[in-house]
């Protein structure tokens, strides 16, 4: 008897949602979409599968504006440039904010970083900060020295294991980790080692659905499953490691106005200042600091990685890349900005790495604070947006031959990355497009043109080009399925080139 009415009440409840979806569908022009089972929607066509190449599977099907219920919550994916625009541009202030998610709250001191913060007064003056102070491009250039010398330190590093595989996965993130640091808080600090652990591990987070996050009205769950305790023992680790560092940078302060300036003085001077509107909060300093490191690391270094994997399938544009630096830096050890900025063959290599192998292949959500109409169909308010970046730089309908790896495409055309051309958005676009791209982009380029100038490189174990794995791995960052080990063989010695 007791399974009977359990059985009546389900096939009720079913029944109930089944035509609360129905009714739904009815009355509003909805884009078109899968069908959703009651109460997990579309969830089950996306876990356990590489997102973005569902999504974009999806979308052959369905178009490319394509409506989900992921869990609870009202989902449209775009696909296509157009449409992007539409979203990220002509109703990118509907847009503009962020859903609230567990890693988001508890991490980032609820919601005080750039990337996550509600938009409004409180985040344009912090926008307006980082444009101007943070990562103008006056600091970019000042922190070249930085990477000038952790990229000669992995050169050193790789020399003295020439002719053995190394693993260039690895090597890439210890430098790129260097960089971070030192331009964020000036120096190895001492628990830089376990704040890279913890800010990787905060990133790794993103990738991953939480309960509460899908299904609102179940968050009672995340303290059951266990990830909102691993969270908070994770952000109480990072904050003692953050106070410290702020600690001992209020103590070191000289105030001695030839010493460079790294990004958390920057932060303490402007702390208490005038000039914006809004006071920031050493919740907001600390937020921030922890998202240079989480978004910071781990996004460049999987660009070098991927750009230097497509070159390795594609020997040919490895020849003409070294071709080209090693004829713009012949006789000197040292690169300056001013030579990389002459590389075009390497920056086409760059751009078409990025469109094939963007590090975040899906852009942060987005969330619409009212209803709207994109491309006809009707939005509701409280939709979350997933731009498909992926698919969109791969989409055949404005790309030619967009499977094949030819940075010559670019040779003609003028798109680019910064946001202007959304068949490109690697670092998204619009109101919340990454305030870092001058910086990342600096490192990558100055990076590659020192492993392309001072190393030849092969694969190891007789692996020919063609027989070379390029699959990505499940994450918010794309990188290798499989780590990238090479052989390098030393062109130009760092104690000859000069």
């Amino acid at each position: 008897m007791e399974i009977q009415l359990l059985f009546f009440f389900a096939t009720l409840i079913f029944l109930f949602l089944l035509a609360k979806q129905w009714n739904t569908s009815r009355t509003q022009k909805l884009p078109p979409g899968p069908w959703k089972f009651p109460f997990i929607g579309n969830l089950h066509q996306l876990i356990g599968s590489l997102p973005h190449r569902s999504l974009k599977n999806l979308s052959e099907k369905y178009g490319p504006l394509m409506y989900l219920k992921v869990g609870e919550l009202q989902t449209i994916v775009v696909s296509s440039a157009r449409i992007a625009e539409e979203v990220l541009k002509t109703n990118g202030l509907i847009f503009a904010d962020r859903p609230e998610l567990l890693l988001t709250k508890i991490m980032f001191y609820n919601f005080s970083d750039l990337g996550s913060s509600p938009y409004g007064d409180h985040w344009r003056q912090m926008r307006k900060l980082c444009v101007m102070e943070l990562l103008s491009p006056k600091k970019v250039q000042s922190f070249h020295n930085i990477m000038e010398e952790e990229f000669l330190s992995l050169v050193s590093c790789i020399q003295s294991s020439q002719g053995v595989p190394i693993n260039l996965t690895e090597k890439l993130l210890e430098a790129e980790s260097a960089i971070i640091c030192r331009a964020a808080v000036g120096r190895r600090c001492s628990d830089q080692k376990e704040l890279i652990t913890l800010a990787r591990e905060t990133a790794s987070f993103a990738g991953i659905f939480n309960v509460g996050d899908v299904f609102p009205s179940l968050k009672f769950l995340d303290s059951l499953f266990g990830s909102k305790r691993k969270l908070v023992d994770m952000h109480k680790k990072v904050d003692v490691i953050l106070e410290n560092i702020i600690h001992e940078h209020e103590e070191d302060q000289t105030g001695d106005e030839a010493v460079e300036e790294d990004l958390l003085d920057v932060f303490l001077r402007l702390k208490d200042s005038k000039e914006f509107q809004v006071s920031i909060t050493m919740e907001n300093i600390k937020a921030n600091i922890l998202e240079l490191f989480s978004a910071g690391i781990e996004t460049s270094s999987t660009a070098i990685e991927w750009t230097m994997a497509a070159m390795t399938k594609h020997p040919r544009v490895m020849e003409k890349a070294q071709a080209e630096v090693r004829q713009a830096f012949r006789g000197k050890e040292k690169i300056s900005d001013g030579d990389v900025q002459n590389l075009s063959y390497l920056k086409m290599v760059i751009k078409e790495s990025l469109r094939l192998y963007p590090p975040g292949p899906l852009l942060g959500p987005r969330i619409s604070k009212e209803k709207c109409i994109i491309s006809g169909y009707d939005i509701p308010v409280n939709t979350i947006a997933v731009i498909n970046g992926w698919a969109i730089a791969r989409d055949p309908d404005v790309w030619d031959n967009p499977e094949i790896f030819e940075p010559e495409r670019f040779s003609n055309i003028s798109t680019s990355y910064t946001g202007a051309h959304f068949e490109l958005i690697p670092f998204g676009a619009g109101r919340r497009i990454c305030p870092g791209i001058s910086f990342g982009i600096a490192g990558i380029e100055l990076s590659l043109a020192y492993l392309l100038y001072h190393f030849d490189w092969k694969l190891p174990g007789g692996i020919g080009p063609e027989e070379f794995d390029m699959t990505e791995k499940f994450g918010a960052t794309a990188g290798r399925k499989h780590s990238l080990c090479l052989i390098p063989t030393s062109y130009v010695p760092l104690n000859k080139s000069s």
